[in-house]
């Protein structure tokens, strides 16, 4: 996999970024991303920099933006119009991923996005198109890259490897949710502790009914989510993965028939408990919640684009509006964990507290 390196200027001066050279023979994705140097901005004049933003708001390859050292206010456009930067900790912008070692996270990134280069641009891609709309359409178009990706080589690579482990289904639940109501607050706790919650069918289907009764009852004035056990939530079930009859009836069940979308038009009344483990739909149906608090051992990640797809339990719509589509690209390509005081510096949590 090539990756090109253009200063501003060259930014600014390419009508097209990556048209002629994202596929190569056979449509194989050859230079999925371009690295866009920000140390070059004392060259530019200010319409320069104005035009580098609106070429790379076009483009369709992935612009990182590396820098080396503070970087000033003329740039927040152009940070705010490629998909992520890199500069030294302590680059306040919600645009920026700070690191101790910009060559080491630019390298890492790269090296992420060539294990699975279209899982990767489809999640910049849904990002980006996600990013103007009301939740529920996001989740849609979400969805609809998630299922474009269930048909791809990453994906079905992943899915060859997962099924040769010969791993059954899940057993079946008994009360895999717990309902409590006290007053107005309605008590949900995730209970498939043998599973560390993992979100699969029975327990989203029981999360779900749970959440339609706050929808339908307007007493309920506060909803709290926790999960027993080890973890709050594992994610998606793997060992369900691949069991849906179609993509088009897997598409209706993740967006009419999933949590995320029913925890966003309840999200002024709903606060989530994390801790543990908090990964993939771990993480991405809670950051639609107004409140979020972590408990000092919670660890979040989001693997799906190791596994070929992208977040699809409303991740790519939920976590970007927390802590802006930049880093959460970072999180979606890298898969790298970060611990609750990360999240709560970046807004993807709301308190560390019990």
């Amino acid at each position: 996999m090539q990756t090109r390196r253009l200063s501003i200027a060259d930014l600014a001066a390419a009508p097209v970024i990556g048209g002629g050279d994202l596929l190569g023979d056979g449509a194989a994705i050859a230079s999925p991303v371009v690295l866009v140097d920000l140390d070059t901005a004392s060259d530019v004049p200010a319409d320069g920099l104005a035009l580098a933003a609106v070429r790379a708001s076009a483009s369709d390859v992935i612009l990182v933006g590396t820098s080396t050292g503070p970087i000033g206010d003329a740039l927040g456009p152009l940070l705010e119009a490629v998909d992520l930067t890199y500069a030294p900790s302590g680059a306040g912008h919600r645009a920026v991923v700070g690191a101790d070692e910009v060559d080491v996270a630019v390298a890492a990134f790269i090296d992420a996005v060539s294990r699975c280069p279209q899982a990767s641009l489809v999640a910049a891609q849904v990002v980006r198109a996600a990013e103007p709309l009301d939740p529920v359409p996001a989740i849609d178009v979400e969805s609809l890259g998630y299922s474009t990706l269930q048909g791809g080589d990453e994906f079905g690579r992943w899915l060859e490897e997962r099924r040769a482990k010969g791993r059954p289904l899940p057993p079946p639940a008994v009360d895999p949710v717990l309902l409590d109501r006290q007053g107005d607050t309605l008590r949900i706790t995730l209970n498939r502790p043998e599973r560390r919650n993992a979100y699969g069918t029975a327990l989203r289907d029981a999360f779900v009914d749970a959440l339609r009764l706050a929808v339908l009852d307007d007493s309920i004035d506060h909803v709290v989510v926790d999960g027993a056990g080890s973890a709050f939530c594992a994610g998606g079930d793997l060992d369900e993965f691949g069991h849906m009859p179609d993509a088009s009836t897997a598409h209706l069940i993740r967006t009419r028939g999933g949590a995320g979308r029913l925890v966003a038009v309840l999200a002024d009344r709903v606060e989530v408990r994390l801790h543990g483990p908090c990964v993939g739909a771990g993480i991405e149906i809670p950051a639609f919640a107004r409140r979020v608090v972590a408990a000092p051992d919670t660890r979040i990640r989001l693997p799906e684009v190791s596994m070929g797809l992208i977040p699809g339990a409303g991740g790519t719509v939920s976590v970007p509006r927390r802590i802006g589509r930049w880093r959460a690209l970072h999180l979606f390509v890298t898969g790298v964990e970060i611990d609750a005081a990360q999240a709560l510096d970046w807004g993807l949590v709301d308190e560390i507290g019990s």
